[in-house]
């Protein structure tokens, strides 16, 4: 069942996507930003940005939207995260990294123009005649996005790796929190956003899928295999990077995740059977391969 609904999630996040790119003007970017973001992804803050949708009853084409922008928003970060400066990374879903199948200044401005797609949705006409709501969308993903959030994150994550004092377990968590945790909890709260309010009813519950997605990542850069993962595997390990899996250790991690799949999903008993998308959804963490 949960397969089924994240597969309808990725096609009709690609749908909307599409009709996104359809008025741009051909060029390398507009080329470069489709590989970016239609080369494949498992669409999990579309998916969010769909649940939550579901759950305050908004309507499915303003979530098409919103989901499609935060799409877009998490292809630039990847773009950018990819870059020789950052993590210099070859291989993104099992393709070639924008700037390996063009060069650094494309990837670069991709970046920039998938970044601004992103607002430009969230304060089109089409997607809410409110400027209440529009603005609530585009203040709170500028926030989890920007200097207080995913932006902060990679920038503590390249200092963290350019010094000789290893992070702690606190510090580890205030890192991935930004860099990761951010843009999810933006996700899982954005449905919220659109019908005007509540959002903070699916604080906790973002706030430890979040995490949990973050820990198992570093158990997939450990145990994942490269043609499925899609990326490079054993690269923190490799840099000597502290990660949750380092400190923690392998099982213990495990049992965290867990833990917070459990307090997740406790998180939304009062939501009832409306909820029950993000309930399979924080579980599927747990199997996850890539």
């Amino acid at each position: 069942m949960f397969i089924e609904r994240l597969r309808n999630c990725q096609l009709r996040t690609e749908k909307q996507l599409k009709l996104s790119f359809l008025r741009l003007p051909e060029s390398r970017l507009k080329d470069g930003m489709t590989y970016a973001v239609l080369n494949g992804g498992k669409r999990l803050r579309a998916f969010l940005v769909m649940e939550s949708s579901f759950i305050f009853d908004v309507n499915l084409a303003n979530a098409d939207q919103v989901a499609a922008a935060v799409e877009c928003l998490h292809a630039y970060s990847l773009v950018h995260d990819d870059l020789p400066s950052m993590d210099d990374d070859s291989l993104r879903r099992g393709l070639p990294t924008v700037h390996v199948k063009w060069d650094e200044a494309t990837a670069i401005l991709v970046g920039d123009a998938l970044q601004s797609l992103s607002y430009e949705i969230l304060s089109s006409q089409n997607l809410t005649s409110d400027p209440k709501v529009s603005n609530r969308l585009v203040n709170s993903l500028a926030n989890a996005s920007g200097a207080a959030g995913m932006a902060l994150g990679q920038m503590q994550d390249i200092l963290a790796e350019n010094s000789d004092k290893p992070l702690t377990m606190e510090e580890i968590k205030n890192l991935q929190m930004n860099k990761t945790g951010a843009l999810i909890q933006w996700s899982a709260m954005a449905g919220a956003h659109l019908a005007g309010g509540c959002e903070q009813i699916l604080a906790p519950y973002s706030n430890a899928l979040g995490l949990a997605f973050q820990i198992t990542d570093d158990i997939l850069d450990i145990e994942g295999n490269t043609s499925i993962v899609g990326k490079k595997v054993c690269k923190d390990t490799k840099a000597g990077k502290a990660t949750f899996v380092s400190l923690m250790g392998l099982d213990q991690a495990k049992q965290e995740v867990k833990m917070l799949i459990a307090e997740a999903c406790d998180s939304l008993n009062e939501l009832g059977s409306k909820a029950e998308g993000l309930r399979e959804l924080a579980h599927y963490l747990i199997s996850r391969e890539k």
